[in-house]
């Protein structure tokens, strides 16, 4: 299996798969494929499908097995960015709901619940991601574009919520009240912070698709009541 991810900030995921090999992906996620492929759609049980529902995600999965070598091609549903995360046993990985594209290999999905009740109620990334384990690669979508930042056991970084795209299995997330009456008021970052410590890799979005529709809005005519 090969692949290649083109187009900028439109990008667009091309794989091309050699006689007897697959990807899994969400249904409706293929933009284009040659003739040599075929689908196969399955929801994987009832409990599985329940889950991608509850994380936003199609409760079926579309496998794509090449008959013959072939290309298949899975573009953006949002400008920004596709991340190829390698996936390995005791290395999973946590991603926010909705930002998974496809998968190759022996990987397994389930729901992953914040274990803080602030986490699911203030927290951007919300109550329920995604875990992937196994052995394969995850493919993200990434709202704009990804930045990647190692954190060392014993340290954490402070992020706005909504801007954690995914994290190492390894890492813990908390919410952090912002300190300060002048701070909450005035500071334009709202009462709330995520904070991810180490040890483990965290990816970072710089265009949240909920931030983004939020500025979209302001510029749009409304009714007067």
């Amino acid at each position: 299996m090969k692949y290649s991810i083109e187009g900028g900030n439109l990008p667009v995921l091309k794989v091309l798969l050699e006689k007897g090999e697959s990807i899994e992906c969400e249904a409706g996620a293929m933009a284009w494929m040659d003739d040599e492929i075929e689908m196969k759609t399955q929801a994987g049980g009832f409990g599985k499908a329940l889950g991608r529902m509850f994380t936003k995600e199609n409760a079926f999965m579309n496998t794509y097995y090449a008959k013959q070598a072939g290309e298949i091609a899975f573009s953006s549903k949002f400008p920004g960015s596709i991340l190829a995360v390698p996936i390995t046993p005791g290395n999973g990985l946590i991603v926010q709901k909705g930002s998974f594209l496809a998968c190759v290999g022996q990987i397994e999905s389930e729901v992953y619940l914040q274990k803080k009740i602030s986490g699911g109620i203030f927290g951007g990334e919300g109550f329920l991601m995604r875990r992937y384990s196994g052995n394969g690669i995850v493919f993200l979508e990434i709202d704009g574009s990804a930045h990647e930042y190692e954190i060392p056991a014993g340290d954490c970084k402070i992020i706005d919520t909504g801007y954690v795209a995914s994290m190492s299995e390894s890492c813990k997330m908390e919410i952090r009240s912002i300190k300060g009456v002048k701070n909450v008021l005035f500071g334009g970052e709202g009462l709330f912070n995520t904070v991810v410590y180490g040890p483990g890799k965290i990816t970072l979005q710089s265009m949240p698709i909920a931030s983004t529709a939020m500025q979209l809005y302001a510029y749009m005519p409304h009714g007067s009541n």
